[in-house]
């Protein structure tokens, strides 16, 4: 099991070993807050689909995106169940908010944003299921490790949309998030959550 390329050179910076810890320190915390990542990525999605109705492969994409991840969301569900796990409410990561205050508020601009943004976290999460595979018991493993073909294509899926819909070339955008996301996974987090960085 390889992670793809593109994705390990498109994400500045590996997730920190001391994250990994944490996340194996608190097992309940992480499948509660992947919950709440996964409803969240599908309401982004939805978001977008009524804002853009205009754009037929933006409709198209994120239709089925948002299906897959409501799917991923109750399949994350089944496993809390599962566990004992009981689904309460936990306060979100800084990560997505570090990103999206960057985003520009005029469109095509914010369109263009938002879904280098939404390349980036979906990067970051197939990059994370897979570094924690390898520690997980087997059940958790083979779940994580078969999210990570839909997740890249996800990531894949933002940023050819992001290109589709600029009216200029990309590039100096996507490094602008690029060093924004590595400072969101770096800085140090008051509480460990799935899209933290490292809690101090």
């Amino acid at each position: 099991m390889s992670l793809l390329p593109e994705i390990e050179s498109f994400l500045l910076c590996p997730t920190p070993q001391a994250w990994l810890d944490q996340a194996l320190e608190h097992p309940e915390i992480l499948l509660i807050d992947h919950a709440n990542c996964e409803k969240k990525a599908a309401g982004t999605a939805l978001t977008l689909l009524f804002r853009h109705v205009d754009k037929e492969t933006l409709q198209y994409k994120l239709s089925r995106l948002a299906r897959e991840e409501l799917r991923h969301f109750e399949q994350v569900a089944e496993l809390m169940k599962k566990r004992g796990v009981i689904y309460r409410q936990i306060s979100a990561s800084l990560y997505a908010q570090r990103l999206h205050v960057h985003i520009r508020k005029n469109e095509p601009g914010r369109l263009v944003d938002t879904l280098i943004v939404g390349a980036y976290i979906e990067a970051r999460s197939c990059e994370r299921f897979f570094r924690l595979a390898p520690y997980l018991d087997q059940e958790l493993n083979s779940f994580y490790v078969s999210l990570l073909e839909s997740e890249s294509r996800h990531y894949q899926d933002y940023l050819n949309m992001a290109r589709q819909y600029a009216d200029d070339p990309i590039d100096e955008r996507v490094s602008f998030f690029a060093e924004i996301e590595r400072q969101a996974i770096l800085t140090p987090d008051k509480e460990f959550r799935f899209h933290s960085g490292a809690a101090a």
